[in-house]
């Protein structure tokens, strides 16, 4: 019953957040300025923490239910690897995709370097209980020799990531980077060579790979990919903040909100507050406190569950 229940949510999802358009193959990476956005780090398998960025943000109420109307979320990616609770957290922020879009607000949930390492098959920081945690999502073939090298134990989350899976599939469905009126919204970070190649491009090449409808992009494995680059998260310098004021400039935008890099005090600012570092190492893995970043207008601030 409850792996029926979760294919048809990813079935809905699919149904609701990509629109029909020529080519098949099209979801924004634009979207317009919107009057307060809540930006969410990385959670990686801890519910609990899910939940309650979510609660923070005013996005859900504690029955895990979309109140926020016209509010637009940006979760930046990492709900996987580390804990135990990752099906739980990708299920329900599918749900709030939904139900974000039918009270005239947005979820944008994005995918950071965890979701992509578990499509490449990656699975150096998947738990035991992330493995057990997908026996129940997916059929795994009794003759499939791909499967042949890995234990029992992992067959299931694999058959569910690899690309084609019906994970990588959900995972297919969202970018790895968006702008959404003068911010843009990335794991790792935007330089300027993702700018040249197309941040489109990047999105539309990483769906088509969760789809297993074209090999792995080139750009993934280079340490300074969207999703790893550290140059705005990790001992900035001078250097540093002239490619972030490049970057923006040439995206039209003002700043740039990252996940990532562990900050473990509060959410950090760097280069004028022109790039905010949002990874609070929330997760229990870290231990770090809960905390979302509110943008309205101009006005950007931190919001933690400490007074």
């Amino acid at each position: 019953m409850r792996q029926t229940f979760r294919f048809a949510m990813i079935t809905l999802f699919a149904a609701l957040t990509v629109p029909p358009v020529a080519g098949g193959d099209e979801i924004p990476t634009r979207f317009e300025a919107a009057p307060r956005i809540m930006a969410i780090g990385d959670v990686h398998g801890d519910l609990g923490a899910a939940r309650r960025a979510l609660q923070l943000a005013g996005a859900t109420n504690e029955k895990d239910e979309w109140i926020g109307g016209e509010l637009v979320v940006v979760q930046t990616g990492d709900q996987l690897d580390r804990g135990d609770e990752e099906q739980a957290i990708l299920d329900l922020f599918a749900r709030l995709v939904v139900e974000a879009e039918a009270a005239g607000g947005a979820f944008h949930v994005l995918n950071g370097n965890h979701e992509l390492m578990n499509a490449k098959l990656d699975l150096r920081y998947v738990t035991d209980g992330g493995y057990a945690d997908f026996e129940d999502a997916v059929e795994v073939p009794g003759n499939d020799s791909t499967l042949a090298g890995y234990e029992e134990s992992q067959r299931a989350r694999i058959v569910a990531f690899r690309p084609g899976g019906r994970y990588a599939k959900m995972l297919a469905m969202r970018n790895t980077i968006v702008v959404i009126g003068d911010n843009v919204f990335v794991h790792g970070g935007v330089l300027r060579e993702h700018v040249e190649y197309g941040i489109e491009r990047i999105n539309r090449e990483t769906r088509k790979w969760l789809r297993g409808e074209a090999p792995i992009p080139p750009w993934f494995e280079k340490k300074d990919s969207p999703v790893w680059a550290r140059q705005f998260s990790d001992e900035v310098g001078e250097d540093d903040c002239a490619e972030l004021a490049a970057v923006l400039q040439a995206l039209g935008a003002k700043r740039m909100i990252v996940g990532h890099t562990p900050q473990m005090e509060n959410i950090t600012p760097y280069c004028g507050e022109r790039v905010w570092c949002i990874d609070t190492g929330m997760a229990a893995h870290y231990g770090g406190e809960v905390c979302v970043l509110a943008i309205t207008g101009d006005e950007v601030r931190a919001i933690s569950e400490s007074p």
